[in-house]
């Protein structure tokens, strides 16, 4: 065996291993929906899969998984577009309105320091406003909150990608007697569209995983997907099944954002320049 090949298969190899562990939780989960409680309690590794979990969690009388679905894609939609219409418009501000590049960097080392910080130190005060604003247990409280969380990321990744995008196209459309709208909308998100599609699934991923802030800010009626599963945690009792099912079923929207993105990323890649 040459060298060339010899590296080729370790290289592949530990490729493999990093994806054993990666998957493995993931896949560990996904079994367990499909357990029982006393297989799970057990750890049988052969068992017979069955569906009972599933039911449970989606045609029990019990069980509000499925408005918690719907609540969950309200917040992380309605967030998501927030800050991809609020970061653009900074992070053009930033890169083209000439600005002191000092106060561009100020801005977005502040932003990075305002992203560090965990949601935990805010949430209380957050709490305490949308209580006086009689706003707690609404849709707008969470996804206000989603938004701030997620808008530092917006801003930096967005002005990343407009920060690519070539002067000249903005200089002929200027001459064609586009204004600072028309010039956003007809050339800077075309060409950007692979940025936003990427900050888009980003954003949808952190607002529908996030659940310290949909823990406090929200009740039954506008709960998420993350409190929702954590509710099958009780006192007495903690139920493993059904907290997997759940965990694989959210797993749902965040693929499917993911496989169709990703095309349309590759999309725009190949054919921004053209644009």
């Amino acid at each position: 065996m040459n060298r060339a090949r010899l590296q080729s298969l370790t290289l592949h190899a530990a490729l493999v291993a990093c994806a054993l562990v990666v998957l493995g939780p993931f896949v560990w989960i996904a079994l367990a929906g499909f357990k029982t409680q006393i297989s799970l309690m057990l750890g049988e590794i052969a068992f017979t899969p069955m569906l009972d979990n599933f039911r449970e969690l989606l045609f029990s009388s019990t069980s509000d998984y499925l408005a918690n679905f719907r609540n969950s894609l309200i917040v992380a939609g309605a967030s998501t577009v927030i800050v991809l219409v609020v970061s653009t418009l900074a992070a053009y501000s930033i890169e083209r309105m000439g600005w002191p590049r000092w106060v561009v960097h100020l801005f977005l080392l502040g932003a990075a320091v305002f992203n560090a910080i965990p949601a935990i130190t805010l949430v209380g005060a957050w709490y305490v406003m949308f209580r006086s604003l009689d706003m707690y247990n609404t849709y707008a409280a969470v996804i206000l909150a989603h938004a701030t969380l997620n808008l530092p990321i917006g801003i930096w990744l967005m002005a990343t990608f407009i920060r690519e995008v070539p002067r000249e196209l903005e200089e002929a459309a200027r001459i064609d007697g586009c204004g600072t709208l028309a010039l956003l909308w007809r050339i800077i998100v075309p060409v950007v569209m692979p940025g936003l599609a990427a900050t888009a699934i980003l954003v949808f991923i952190h607002s529908w995983n996030e659940f310290v802030v949909a823990l406090n800010l929200t009740a039954k009626q506008t709960a998420t997907v993350p409190v929702a599963i954590a509710k099958y945690a009780q006192e007495h009792e903690t139920k493993y099944g059904e907290m997997a099912a759940g965990a694989l079923l959210s797993t749902l929207p965040a693929l499917l954002l993911l496989f169709f993105g990703q095309r349309h990323i590759v999309r725009g890649l190949t054919a921004g320049a053209v644009k």
